[in-house]
């Protein structure tokens, strides 16, 4: 069967990503602000520009709006391991600091950086999780450049109190970790924004591009979040983390870590979407994997739900994170969001809008990054197929309004102290 896709030569240019958007938002109440809309173009400017346009939400209220070197692939792992592409750049310690436990830093030759990955239903993926199931390939890249940019824009580029949190004239004093940094756009924006912040992302793979270009303050780790953050304790003032759930085998668990990780008086932000389709009521569309039939998209997705839990990855988290954190003893000034990103735009949106079309080019290329989940799962190349051709006809041609949701939690670390992980 052909798949009619739209065609990623043709999609708007980065500039146009910038434009405005009208998206299905309502805030419930105000008081802590979050940074408003930042421009992409506008990366190089100072921070100070993302100050003077900010959303708000109350606190405590809703608005909805290593392992020992790498061996081969498979083997047994522990969290304490970094690897960089340049060792005398950083600290023997993850955490910068030479008190807390010693890790094994050793340079990413090209040997190890082709052991990282691994060729499944065409496409390149990583070799150390069998949770992950989305490429790491340059397609992927794309997609998740796409969407940092576009949720920058609706959700603004940080939460009101990292700004004062990580103002500093002190060179390193601030520390801040992504945690599944994916194409590094999050990194690269708070260590040009924050030139006397150390700033740290992992991920199961080495981000793309030229290292050499990444800012002098930057570093990198190729881990797995699953296997532990202990080598992180107590070192950072902020800890990000970002669509990463369905390679997360305990997400609540993984929130006690990061309890640990982050320092009193510093912010985490985490944010998740939760695999559902909901309609111009922000109502959810109900559909399961147990028959093929429209509604396509949500249709589609929840093959894909059922696909990540079947590579033991999570897809409860984004409703859970508001309870578990809010609920955790380590943490306060909780704050909560949830923005509606159209998939189907309704009449009233601006059909030519270019983040519209940017929405969909992300949507559609998540459906071929999610083939090779939905094929370990087990199914059929007919019915991937049959899910794929209907759902892109679906998103190209209905006017039936259709929204996706993402959920994002930011907190302060207090002085609480908490127990060891379990």
């Amino acid at each position: 069967m052909s798949l009619r896709y739209l065609d990623l030569s043709d999609s708007e240019s980065e500039s146009d990503l910038i434009d405005d958007y009208a998206l299905e938002t309502v805030t419930e109440s105000s008081e802590l602000q979050s940074s408003g809309p930042q421009d992409s173009e506008d990366d190089e400017d100072d921070v100070s520009s993302t100050l003077d346009s900010a959303g708000s939400t109350t606190e405590g209220e809703e608005s909805v709006v290593s392992f020992p070197r790498f061996s081969d692939a498979g083997s047994v792992a522990s969290s304490a391991t970094s690897f960089t592409y340049n060792p005398s750049s950083v600290s023997s310690s993850s955490s910068g600091d030479p008190d807390q436990d010693q890790l094994d830093l050793i340079q990413v030759t090209p040997e190890l950086h082709a052991s990282l990955y691994k060729q499944e239903y065409g496409r390149t993926l990583n070799s150390s999780s069998d949770s992950y199931r989305l490429p790491a390939d340059d397609e992927e890249m794309d997609r998740l450049h796409r969407q940092h940019k576009i949720v920058e824009r609706v959700m603004g580029r940080y939460p009101a109190p990292l700004l004062a949190i990580l103002q500093s004239d002190v060179v390193g004093e601030k520390r801040a970790i992504d945690l599944g940094c994916g194409n590094g756009d999050w990194i690269r924006e708070i260590a040009t924004d924050f030139p006397n912040c150390s700033v740290v992302g992992v991920d199961l793979i080495p981000i793309p591009g030229d290292i050499a270009a990444l800012p002098q303050n930057v570093w990198t780790e190729i881990d797995n979040v699953n296997l532990g953050l202990s080598h992180f304790y107590n070192s950072f003032d902020v800890v990000h983390a970002r669509l990463i759930s369905s390679g997360v085998q305990n997400y609540r668990r993984m929130i006690d870590e990061i309890a640990h990780v982050v320092r009193p008086g510093g912010l985490i932000e985490l944010a998740e979407c939760d695999c559902f389709t909901y309609d111009v009521n922000h109502n959810r569309i109900d559909a399961t994997p147990d028959e093929i039939s429209p509604p396509w998209w949500p249709r589609w997705l929840s093959f894909f739900r059922e696909a990540i839990r079947f590579g033991g990855g999570n897809t409860e988290a984004a409703n859970g994170l508001h309870t578990w954190v809010s609920n955790h003893p380590a943490f306060e000034n909780v704050v909560y969001e949830a923005t509606y990103f159209p998939v189907i735009p309704a009449r009233d949106h601006d059909q030519n809008d270019p983040l519209l079309s940017n929405m969909k080019v992300v949507l559609l290329t998540l459906m071929r990054g999610g083939r090779p989940a939905l094929l370990k799962r087990g199914h059929s190349e007919e019915t991937i197929d049959t899910l794929e051709y209907n759902a892109v006809r679906e998103i190209n041609e209905s006017n039936s309004p259709m929204f996706t949701r993402l959920e994002r939690v930011y907190a302060i670390r207090n002085n609480t102290v908490v127990g060891p992980v379990p």
